[in-house]
């Protein structure tokens, strides 16, 4: 923590506007004072911005990013962590590029190891380090599996889950679960265990047709409504496009009516925007149709994130890194990201999304999703995370908490 408040200068990229020459102001661990710089002696800040670097070169002050489907990186898998020391190499691997708010994601695997591994990261939760963790799978559909071991894909399981809930002491923010399946919504479903106990359903991984995607958002929708324990009132759905069929006219499957219900305010639609998952203009066609506040931009980052091409390892599957783009062994199935969110952000202005929006997507988005409202703007009262990034939005610097990473 910081013994003194002090500035950053740039161009602020708030969720509202670009401040060209703006400055933050940073006291302890939160921001105090955001602003022109010409207006920080009038507001009691003078001296702080007068000895802040002056910038000439073209630099922005982002909010810090937050990764809501994240497996690893720098090396390191959560699914396949065996201690803290590992989790928090692929936390900080990201961390150093920028992801100052991560949420650790899981893979489908056995009761045993989902226990394990969570119980592994709630410690890390607990320890202020990770803001969450993401259940991907087990009740998927094998017929969309992608990256997950069939082997150990299973029917939806409320009492495995509300167990699940109970080892991760309240920080499960999301599960991915396939609705076609039998128990996967309505009375006495998977659904109704995560909405009581604090979590999101995320519709992904899926075989579904269209009219029982639509049922499933409605009842996700009805019960977070009734819901005032609610984590966020929105359910979301696990990177729109991969791991599902592609729509078609005459039949049509998941994908328009995530799209649909994201457009009136339902669900929020992961986008993988890293330019491999998803065409840049694929994910600038959802924003336009949906707006900003229906999409998160996330990684789905595994561990070969920050690391050169070769063999790596999610969960139980062997995975082949070649021109950074990972696929199963073997396969051609994509198995994860290797961007750090930062390029994801990168990719997606540089396809036609506005900076303002695309950052937006990255900060404040993730930060509903979790439910922490002290996260994902540069304004007064929020945390000091803050990302300084060039005028091609490399990173510079990283603030964490107030404090540089």
């Amino acid at each position: 923590m910081s013994e003194a408040p002090y500035a950053l200068r740039g161009r602020v990229v708030t969720n509202s506007s670009i401040i060209v020459d703006g400055a933050v102001v940073i006291d302890g661990e939160a921001i105090t004072w955001v602003g022109e710089a010409t207006d920080a002696a009038a507001a009691g800040w003078g001296e702080q911005v007068v000895q802040a670097v002056s910038p000439t070169d073209g630099r922005y002050l982002l909010p810090g990013l937050v990764d809501v489907h994240c497996h690893g990186g720098g090396g390191a898998s959560f699914p396949d962590a065996s201690n803290e020391a590992e989790v928090m190499t692929a936390v900080m691997e990201h961390r150093r590029h920028g992801t100052t708010t991560m949420v650790a994601s899981l893979v489908t695997a056995s009761p045993e190891v989902l226990r394990r591994q969570a119980m592994l990261l709630a410690e890390v939760c607990e320890d202020g380090e990770l803001a969450g963790i993401h259940f991907e799978g087990p009740f998927v559909s094998e017929g969309h599996c992608g990256a997950q071991n069939p082997e150990f894909i299973q029917a939806p399981n409320p009492a495995l889950t509300r167990e699940l809930m109970i080892v991760t002491r309240g920080y499960t923010v999301t599960m991915t679960l396939a609705p076609e399946k039998r128990r996967a919504s309505g009375s006495g479903s998977v659904t109704e265990a995560l909405i009581d106990n604090g979590a999101l359903p995320s519709f992904g991984h899926t075989s579904t047709d269209a009219a029982q995607m639509r049922e499933a958002l409605r009842d996700a929708r009805e019960r977070l409504a009734l819901n005032p324990m609610r984590r966020s009132p929105r359910a979301t759905i696990t990177h729109l496009f991969n791991g599902m069929e592609p729509p078609h006219h005459r039949d049509p499957g998941p994908i328009y009516e995530a799209i649909a219900d994201a457009a009136g305010g339902g669900v929020i639609l992961e986008l993988i925007g890293d330019g491999v998952h998803v065409s840049p203009d694929t994910v600038r066609a959802v924003y336009e149709i949906v707006g900003r506040d229906s999409v998160v931009l996330v990684t789905d980052a595994m561990a070969a994130a920050g690391m050169a091409d070769g063999q790596y390892l999610l969960g139980s599957l062997d995975v082949t890194v070649d021109e950074g783009q990972a696929r199963l062994t073997g396969g051609t199935s994509l198995a994860g990201g290797t961007a750090h969110l930062l390029d994801v952000v990168r990719t997606t202005w540089q396809g036609g999304v506005p900076l303002v929006d695309a950052v937006f997507m990255a900060t404040k988005q993730g930060a509903r999703i979790i439910g922490d409202e002290y996260l994902g703007d540069l304004a007064p009262g929020m945390w000091a995370d803050i990302v300084v990034v060039d005028e091609d939005l490399q990173p510079m610097s990283v603030y964490r908490r107030g404090t540089q990473v």
